[in-house]
């Protein structure tokens, strides 16, 4: 296994990317703490990885809350000795452009997902240096590259975690701690269905994306978690400040 022994926080860890890579670094050896604004669907995720016979825990937080990071990495630290593994997975979207996107949504949607991204790397940093390193995997987006219509705080947001993760692995490499970002393409997940949902045809609007990936689909969450897996692993024991594409030929077509 991959991922004997070592302990692994997920943030977004109940639905979607998140599960999935929770539920892939537990079948790995690690140990899981799900970080979820759902707790009741975080706790039932943690309650799936211990019946396949993992160890796991979950956290009913909000990740762009300051303070709750800190807290929850402590009680972490407190049960299993150690972080070696840092997943931010979680995300929030409200679409919309500059001119229809309202000030507080603007600003809910940095929180969730810059915000999260760096309070959670601020509170399991100093626990990595302590061990001798750690995988830290951010998230952000094929239209963080591609650009994108009616979704203009989301996009800026996942440009500017693309950006924070090149800084991160440059401050912490002589700490040993690697930083990379996943940029997937749509994904069947919650948080795409809801995007759907928002348009005025939702079933064409989910045509036109899948058309516009060279592969003809949408990805699914578990195609992502490989990619978590690979990055949070020594399998990539020389890949740091990077963004691994994973989007069924978004950018390529």
């Amino acid at each position: 296994m991959r991922l004997e022994r070592q302990v692994a926080v997920i943030t977004g860890g109940a639905s979607g990317i998140g599960q999935a890579s929770a539920m892939l670094l537990a079948q790995e050896g690690a140990k899981v703490a799900l970080i979820d604004r759902d707790l009741a669907a975080a706790e039932a995720t943690a309650m799936q990885v211990r019946a396949a016979g993992g160890e796991a825990i979950a956290f009913g937080s909000d990740v762009g809350q300051p303070g709750t990071a800190d807290a929850d990495a402590a009680a972490v630290l407190a049960r299993w000795g150690r972080i070696d593994v840092l997943v931010c997975a979680a995300g929030y979207s409200v679409g919309g452009t500059v001119l229809t996107t309202a000030p507080e949504d603007w600003n809910a949607v940095f929180q969730a997902n810059v915000g999260g991204t760096w309070l959670w790397a601020r509170a399991v940093i100093p626990a990595m240096q302590a061990q001798g390193g750690g995988s830290i995997v951010t998230f952000g987006s094929q239209l963080a590259l591609a650009g994108g219509r009616g979704n203009s705080a989301y996009i800026a947001a996942k440009g500017a975690i693309l950006s924070l993760t090149r800084t991160l692995a440059l401050d912490y490499a002589a700490d040993k701690i690697r930083v990379n970002a996943i940029a997937p393409g749509a994904i069947e997940t919650p948080m795409l269905s809801r995007s759907f949902a928002r348009k005025d045809d939702p079933a064409a609007a989910r045509a036109a994306s899948e058309a516009r990936h060279a592969m003809g689909r949408l990805g699914q969450a578990q195609e992502v978690a490989q990619s978590v897996l690979h990055l949070a692993s020594s399998a990539s024991s020389f890949t740091t400040g990077t963004t691994m594409v994973v989007d069924g030929g978004w950018l390529a077509a």
